[in-house]
């Protein structure tokens, strides 16, 4: 890109006494509309300011890109000015930051997502050598500096390149996701380049994940820099390379030191064996060929997994305040409005009545077409609340979001000059309105008559019917212990009580704990069939039932998974039976051994030694089972070994 064909050397100003940020813009601007740049020299001005307000254009090393795009701008043009006492009032990336070279871009509004970035990075990218940057700080003359715009060292540009052999990652983010996401990105493939290394980089902006790293990638890799100023997606991904952390800024200033500290940090401490994804996370590195059938398990389990911190935070609030109340006498001041315990309450239902469906939705949704999909994910799940349709509309909701908002991204990109109009227009206002409508006046009645059916349903439900409802829900939780089959359980529960029905999250609940009292239980009783370690991890995962938690029983299950499944699904099935076939009732998710002052369906006492006892019930027989089919495999191993 030649600079010089958007400027002149009456745009150029060299060694201003300027005192300000103020001034020195108010300067530029001036000389653009003198040079007939602009239709309105206020309007750009206003338009700068505004600009100025959104995040800083001051960067490091002495520099300062401000900007604005304007229907006031006739065509794309920059000023320069270098100032001969550095300021320090310019907000900057760098606090440290003494602003002595100003360059304004003056952008057109049909050139925004084109000119506009290209200039940038190109400014940005050409500054980042000190050389360069030091010649038009040093230019004597308005003349001089225009010479001196495009002139490249020869040697960077001509000089034969060794390949390395080395490959790095980079995962380039900014909270904007616009300029600074890309900008990075350049400069450090442009580095890589001229460096000999191979870098592949992939962005998070606004538009989600691009350019996503693949497992081959991953595979090849020998190190991984995080550019980042907001969290990176998936981070988890690159858990066997060595890494370096930095600000998405600083590659746009050295990206070649970034880039050598990361080869030399992966030759003091080379990268560990890569495990081979799953064909699920395979999937996920391209999206446009992941399965339906995948993209649906991992749009309700990547819902359900943000779904899971809200309910337990309001769960627990919900349950303070009614144990308060309870253990205070306090139901009065529970009941009334406005009250400290009333508020509390509120707190709590709120978090679980409100949110919860919504943030199921958003991020099923996000899980199949990314961030764009968030807005319309939380306007379905709204409506979902608004039309009555419970947790099953939630879902429904999320499941429109996502692929509508994928669709949309495939029929309207984000390229060119109304990129950034369609990131954070089109797609939200778009899928906001069609999801929405669609919600709210064309699938909300069916949707309600669903969840009432399935609402009466459940209620009808006892005898017979609840004990096998009861032990199907028992055996599910403990089959994996946290996995897609616990999950589908605990949803089904999430959702029934969403829908009026609390019958099943109590079955839920209690055969929670089954597994962890039966683990505890088996290496006390049965202690000389286990291993030390595994008498250690028996000697914990008690509390972690207490508080409702399954997975202290996984290493056993993968150990031993033949016998250890089967011991604990029988006796959660058992629990869940006979918590079902009492209709004892939860309203309060994620509240451990507290909700045993919480539960309904029968007084209170009756319903607490029921509800526990046919825990410590199932417990006692899961135990049971797994000293016996242990002690058969140690006989087993006897024999063979004799």
């Amino acid at each position: 890109m030649e600079l010089s064909k958007l400027t002149s050397p009456k745009l150029i100003s060299t060694k201003l006494k300027l005192r300000s940020k103020q001034e020195a813009i108010e300067y530029l601007v001036n000389q653009l509309a003198d040079e007939g740049k602009l239709r309105s020299e206020h309007e750009f001005l206003k338009t700068v300011y505004e600009r100025e307000s959104l995040s800083p254009t001051g960067f490091e090393g002495g520099l300062a890109i401000p900007h604005g795009k304007s229907k006031a701008v006739k065509e794309a043009a920059f000023a320069v000015a270098t100032i001969e006492t550095p300021l320090t009032d310019w907000e900057s990336i760098d606090p440290a930051n003494r602003v002595e070279l100003v360059i304004l871009l003056a952008i057109p509004d049909e050139e925004a997502g084109s000119t506009h970035l290209a200039l940038l990075s190109e400014f940005v990218t050409r500054l980042s050598d000190e050389t360069y940057k030091e010649r038009l700080l040093n230019a004597a003359s308005s003349k001089e500096l225009y010479s001196l715009l495009d002139v490249v060292d020869a040697p960077e540009e001509t000089r034969e390149i060794k390949d390395t052999g080395k490959v790095v990652l980079a995962v380039t983010a900014c909270p904007a996701g616009i300029a600074h996401t890309y900008m990075a990105a350049e400069a450090l493939v442009k580095a890589g380049k001229e460096l000999g290394i191979k870098v592949f980089v992939e962005k998070q902006g606004a538009n989600g994940i691009e350019d996503r790293h693949t497992s081959k990638r991953l595979q090849s890799a020998d190190a991984v820099i995080f550019a980042n100023d907001v969290a990176v997606k998936d981070e988890s991904r690159f858990a066997h390379l060595p890494k370096v952390k930095t600000s998405v800024a600083t590659p746009l200033r050295n990206a070649k030191g970034i880039l050598e500290q990361a080869v030399e940090k992966a030759e003091k401490s080379p990268k560990r064996a890569y495990e081979e994804q799953s064909a699920t996370d395979e999937a996920q590195d391209d999206q446009e060929h992941k399965p339906f059938k995948t993209e649906i398990k991992d749009s309700i389990l990547t819902g359900i997994s943000y779904i899971i911190p809200v309910i337990v935070a309001g769960g627990m609030t919900l349950a303070a305040a009614v144990l308060i109340s309870q253990i205070f006498n306090l139901q009065d001041v529970y009941a009334e409005e406005g009250s400290w315990l009333w508020l509390l309450r509120q707190l709590g239902g709120g978090l679980l009545g409100q949110l919860m469906v919504p943030i199921l939705a958003a991020y099923m949704a996000y899980s199949i077409a990314d961030k764009p999909a968030l807005g319309p994910g939380f306007a379905a799940g709204v409506a979902a609340n608004l039309i009555g349709s419970g947790f099953l509309g939630g879902m429904l909701g999320g499941f429109l979001a996502g692929f509508f908002l994928k669709f949309l991204k495939k029929k309207i990109q984000p390229k060119g000059t109304f990129a950034g109009f369609i990131s954070f227009w089109v797609y939200p206002v778009v899928g906001t309105l069609v999801v929405g409508s669609i919600m709210l006046f064309l699938i909300g009645e069916p949707l309600a008559w669903i969840n009432n059916g399935l609402i009466n349903w459940l209620g009808s439900l006892s005898g017979t019917n609840a004990l096998i409802l009861g032990a199907i829900l028992g055996a599910m939780v403990s089959f994996d212990l946290g996995g897609p089959v616990n999950k589908a359980a605990y949803t089904f529960c999430i959702g029934a009580m969403a829908s009026g029905n609390f019958i099943p999250y109590a079955t839920f609940a209690s055969v929670k704990m089954v597994s962890a009292f039966a683990v505890t239980g088996a290496t006390i009783i049965g202690k000389k069939y286990f291993s030390k370690q595994e008498q250690e991890i028996g000697k914990q995962t008690w509390l972690l039932g207490l508080a409702g938690i399954t997975e202290g029983a996984i290493p056993f299950m993968i150990n031993d998974p033949i016998r250890v499944i089967p011991s604990l699904v029988a006796g959660s099935a058992v629990t869940g039976a006979i918590v079902a076939y009492f209709d004892l009732g939860l309203n309060v998710p994620g509240a451990g051994i507290f909700s045993l002052a919480l539960l309904k369906g029968q007084p209170i006492l009756f319903a607490a030694g029921i509800w526990f006892g046919a825990a410590l019930i199932g417990a006692v027989i899961s135990m049971f089972l797994l000293i016996v089919t242990r002690k058969s495999k140690l006989s087993k191993e006897g024999n063979l070994a004799a």
